[in-house]
């Protein structure tokens, strides 16, 4: 079976960063978190708040960043 990994990336104004990793077994449900976490980015008080999409191989198929 095929995984497909959202990596959801936060860094507070204090430089502190967090990582929040979500697996999908299928690419439209990884894109669907995808988006959600972008929808989310772009409103953010964080600094610096980002997504990645990855293959299970860790291949980027997708990936932005909101700054703040």
């Amino acid at each position: 079976m095929t995984m497909f990994i959202v990596v959801e990336l936060q860094k507070n104004a204090n430089g502190v960063v967090g990582n929040i990793v979500t697996a999908h077994e299928t690419q439209a449900e990884a894109e669907s978190k995808y988006h959600s976490v972008l929808a989310a980015a772009a409103v953010s008080d964080l600094p610096v708040h980002a997504a990645t999409l990855l293959s299970e191989e860790g291949f980027s198929i997708a990936n932005q960043c909101y700054k703040h």
